[in-house]
This record gives C-alpha cells, sequence and structure tokens, in this order.
C-alpha cells in the first residue's frame, strides 16, 4: 500500500499531507498580502495553515515564486519570468502593493519550520530537469517540511529517478473538460489517472471538477492520499471532504 510506504519512508512528515489545511499561494486576500508574495506566506505562518506556492525558472535559471505564465496580470508588465533576471524580478511591484516577486530560496528562509510547503513545480513539457535541479539544491538548505507538486509527470518522474527521497504529489484536473494542451488521446489517459504510473507520486492534488469520482476513490483505496484543490467556501469543502484527506483553499478560513 502506498500509504504503508509513505508513513514507514517520510514519518512526520507524511503526517502533515493531512493537517492543517493548505493556504493557495499563501493567504492572501484583495484588500491585503497579494498571491505568492512573503506577506502572504507570513499571513499563513501566523494562522497555522500549510503552504502552497508556484515556482518558475528565470533568465539566469533562479527559481522564483510566481504563479501565471505572463507578468502581466500581476506586475502590469509585459513578458515571462523566463525573460529576466531574478534581480530584475525581485523589483517588480505584485499588485500596486509594496510586495515583490520572491525567490524560493528566501520564502523558504521566511517560512522556516513553520509550515508545510507545496512546492509547484511550473515545469513547461520537454523543458524538464533545469527547474527541478534548482529547487532540490535549494531543498538541501532547507530543514523545514516541504513536498513538490505539479501537473507534469516527467518532473514527477525526474525526482523519482534522480531524488526519490523528495515527497511528491502529482496534481490533475478532469483533462476531457475545456481547455487543454493536451492531445485527444491524452487527455483521456490523464483523465482517467493513466499517467499516475509513470510519475511515481506519493499523493494526489485533485481538482473539485475530479470529487467525488471513481478515479479518485480507485487511487485512495490504493493508499493515495488525496488532496483537493481549490476550494473557496466551506459549502463546496463539506461536499467532498468525506472523499479527500485535505484541501488547499483560498478565500475563506479553512
Amino acid at each position: 500500500m502506498i500509504e504503508a510506504d509513505g508513513r514507514q519512508q517520510f514519518g512526520e512528515l507524511w503526517e502533515m499531507l493531512f493537517q492543517p489545511a493548505i493556504a493557495h499561494r499563501g493567504l492572501w486576500s484583495p484588500d491585503g498580502p497579494p498571491e505568492n508574495s512573503l506577506g502572504a506566506f507570513q499571513a499563513a505562518c501566523q494562522a497555522g495553515y500549510g503552504i502552497e506556492l508556484d515556482v518558475q525558472l528565470t533568465a539566469d535559471g533562479e527559481a522564483v515564486v510566481f504563479h501565471d505564465s505572463k507578468l502581466e496580470r500581476m506586475c502590469g508588465r509585459e513578458g515571462r519570468i523566463s525573460d529576466y533576471s531574478a534581480a530584475d524580478l525581485g523589483q517588480m511591484k505584485l499588485n500596486g502593493s509594496d510586495e515583490t516577486i520572491p525567490t524560493l530560496a528566501d520564502t523558504l528562509t521566511l517560512i522556516g519550520h513553520r509550515a508545510m510547503v507545496h512546492i509547484e513545480i511550473k515545469t513547461p513539457y520537454g523543458e524538464v530537469g533545469p527547474l527541478e535541479r534548482r529547487v532540490h539544491d535549494i531543498l538541501i538548505d532547507h530543514n523545514g517540511p516541504t513536498c513538490v507538486i505539479g501537473f507534469n509527470p516527467y518532473s514527477h518522474a525526474w525526482f523519482a529517478d534522480h531524488h526519490p527521497k523528495v515527497l511528491r504529489g502529482l496534481d490533475s484536473y478532469d483533462y476531457s473538460k475545456g481547455q487543454s494542451p493536451l492531445a485527444p488521446d491524452l487527455r483521456k489517459a490523464f483523465a482517467d489517472l493513466q499517467h499516475v504510473s509513470f510519475a511515481r507520486p506519493h499523493f494526489l492534488a485533485l481538482s473539485t471538477d475530479m470529487l467525488p469520482g471513481s478515479k479518485a476513490e480507485e487511487f485512495r483505496a490504493k493508499g493515495y492520499p488525496i488532496i483537493a484543490w481549490t476550494l473557496r467556501s466551506p459549502q463546496e469543502w463539506d461536499a467532498i471532504k468525506d472523499g479527500c484527506d485535505n484541501l488547499i483553499f483560498e478565500g475563506f478560513a479553512a
């Protein structure tokens, strides 16, 4: 069973998958600190939550915390994270606040041991390796609780092959609905979670469009903890929580 193996391999870190709830991009709000900012992470720590954040690679090979593929929404700037150095990005204001784009290293230094951090690796398909290596180099120097998550099964397989002691959670959603960058045949396979065997994660982070659902139940029965994302109300969580082990949330007090 995956669960038994996970408890044996990761011990206390494994138990932290189940509680507390995980603040999506930190504990941000429209009238407070912006998403994926040091202020949002500080607020999550003070409230006793876990933290989910996103990392991308800069032009000079640094891992910084930012979600979108483009800078426009959060910074009002043209271009992408990969177009700028970490120093340049560190000067860009987030949503007109005093907060700027932080590096992963600075973020983990701020958080320390106060929260478990779910690091979503935003690696494009076909570019696996550089961001994963940089994230791992940073994790070597961080003693606090962490895991890596993400949608790219090749990224997970890279960690499984090179650093199997890193706790890993595969993100997924119902690829058969709406827009997806995948070819039609892969959409069906991913929607059925057929990529789990290739990715070899320790747990699954599933979108609410898969919950409740037969595939989620099947994998949970095999011992894969299920973390639901992204919950935006207590009522939404109440409807699915019996089939889940934890939640990633925003916009309410979980």
